[in-house]
């Protein structure tokens, strides 16, 4: 559920395209991209989802920490955050047929040796691979449709792309748990391989390649710095969860991401091609947009590792079962969107995502108060107003993100809005997991202070419980004992998901509040056919 929408693309430039053989081939030849576009899309989105239901079972058979956990989720977001742009700029000049195929060969690949790895670093950067093909194909999906099909046709064109995402998250869940208890972990990504391959002969046989005239080279000086500063605030953010926040090598991240970022910053204003025009910033709808692609993803969706956490670890659901219960939130986001869609041609947007906003924000809320005998019935509201939330957010925010720039901008204008989304996933699940084992250690250091025999092992006990070990083992404790330790265990996981769920929720409502202010319709440009802003 970490992408939403995704509208990355240069319909609106002029482009070049290969010429087609016959009016019939061309007829035949557009529905197959359809397909190629929509099988990339539904694999890539499939398996940002499909992955959380399975990090327990991945947890157990690598003897994953609980920071290489954060980093099998963080490397696909990271990777798509830093390429997306420059992976569009790319398919513009070389071609967005080979880009495509290039995209799903790597996806393919990369997902192949997930399937394989044999140690947490393998599959975290197998993960990496899978979001740089997985960033080429996002930036290429919107426009290969779009010079395929004109008129009415693109909008059928675009619907069943849109349906083909929504399908993709909402059943996610369940076919990662499906395929998680049934085959194993591994197949969640062997599957892939065969649909790649299929994907790849169609797009090289049956798309038309097509590219823009005069496409301007990619910002490479803005891609390094930008990638950099990204890798070291994350870096930084999660390695607090293993030392402190105030450990030499946690403050030399931070000041090198200060350092890249400013750097990026600069580079973008003085630079002849940025990949982010900061200028688009000054126009307060887009930044309204931007705010809210980054709140709903950085609590929300952030959350979305650590409530798979609690449901199998503490709650002992397996990946199916965690997978049936997840269905409450991305189904009812699947149903909302859809009235969503129709209401923003009918009323302002802002009063779409900025209620949407506080939805998740209120469902987070709800989530919160958890105690140690509580089940997973304490969810269920939350799930469905966060899933409402998400819903009503995604279709708006989709056009808002173009609807404020000149044709011409579309492309990096719905980029840099995604991009934000993927930054928004990667520090989200970074901080909050940082806050998450704080508090955990903490809670229990403190209760079996009380515990004879087993306060010395506390700081062991604690690590094991972060890192998804037996805290009962840890503590070397039996009989009675070993129940206490138990008891403290879990309370002490469930007040660190108290925690979080606090912080995701403010951060939602925070970001309601800037963009129901910053979304205004005089910012929208007429020439573009998105809805009011209000």
């Amino acid at each position: 559920m970490a992408v939403g929408d995704v509208t990355t693309t240069h319909e609106h430039a002029d482009t070049e395209a290969t010429p087609h053989p016959s009016g019939r081939h061309l007829m035949d030849r557009k529905w197959w991209t359809l397909i190629a576009v929509s099988v990339g899309t539904f694999m890539l989105l499939l398996d940002i989802t499909i992955v959380n239901v399975a990090l327990p079972d991945i947890q157990r058979s690598l003897h994953s920490s609980f920071s290489e956990l954060q980093w099998v989720v963080d490397a696909y977001a990271l990777t798509l955050a830093s390429l997306l742009l420059t992976a569009g700029s790319l398919a513009d000049l070389y071609g967005r047929r080979l880009l495509f195929t290039v995209g799903l060969v790597l996806f393919t690949l990369g997902s192949l040796c997930c399937g394989l790895s044999t140690s947490p670093l393998f599959l975290i950067v197998s993960r990496s691979g899978q979001g740089l093909g997985g960033a080429i194909m996002f930036s290429t999906a919107l426009a290969l449709l779009a010079q395929a099909f004109q008129g009415r046709e693109r909008g059928t064109a675009f619907g069943v792309w849109g349906a083909v995402t929504g399908f993709a998250v909402a059943v996610g869940p369940v076919l990662g748990g499906l395929i998680t208890s049934g085959i194993g972990w591994r197949w969640i990504f062997l599957v892939n391989v065969p649909i790649g391959v299929v994907g790849v002969l169609i797009t090289w046989s049956q798309v038309a390649e097509s590219r823009q005239a005069g496409a301007r080279r990619p910002d490479w000086p803005g891609f390094v710095l930008f990638t950099g500063g990204l890798v070291a605030l994350i870096y930084g953010l999660i390695r607090a969860n293993e030392t402190s926040w105030t450990s030499t090598t946690v403050l030399a991240c931070f000041a090198a991401a200060a350092v890249l970022v400013g750097a990026f910053l600069v580079a973008e204003r003085v630079g002849r091609h940025p990949m982010f025009d900061l200028s688009l910033f000054r126009v307060p709808t887009f930044s309204g947009a931007a705010v809210a692609a980054f709140g709903m993803a950085a609590s929300l969706f952030s959350l979305l590792l650590y409530i798979v956490l609690y449901l199998q670890d503490v709650l002992g659901y397996s990946a199916l079962a965690t997978g049936v219960r997840l269905l409450l939130l991305s189904g009812a986001s699947l149903v909302t969107a859809f009235a969503a869609g129709r209401l923003s041609a009918r009323m302002p947007v802002r009063w779409l995502i900025g209620p949407g906003l506080v939805l998740i924000g209120v469902g987070q809320l709800l989530m919160a108060g958890l105690h140690p005998a509580s089940d997973w019935t304490h969810l269920v509201p939350g799930f469905l107003l966060g899933g409402l939330g998400i819903g009503m957010v995604n279709p708006p925010l989709a056009s808002t993100a173009v609807g404020v720039v000149q044709p011409q901008h579309a492309g990096m204008a719905a980029g840099i809005n995604n991009t934000f989304r993927q930054v928004g996933i990667a520090t989200g699940i970074a901080a909050l997991g940082s806050i998450f084992a704080v508090r955990v250690r903490h809670d229990i250091v403190q209760s079996l202070s009380r515990i004879p025999d087993v306060a010395h092992r506390s700081s062991g006990v604690a690590t094991a419980l972060v890192q998804g070990n037996n805290p009962v083992s840890a503590a070397g404790a039996h009989g009675m004992q070993a129940a206490q330790v138990a008891e403290a265990a879990r309370s002490a996981f469930v007040s660190g998901m108290n925690v979080i769920l606090v912080i995701g929720a403010v951060l939602a409502l925070v970001s309601a509040v800037f963009s129901t202010v910053l979304i205004r319709s005089r910012d929208f440009v007429s020439s573009t056919p998105v809805p009011p802003a209000g």
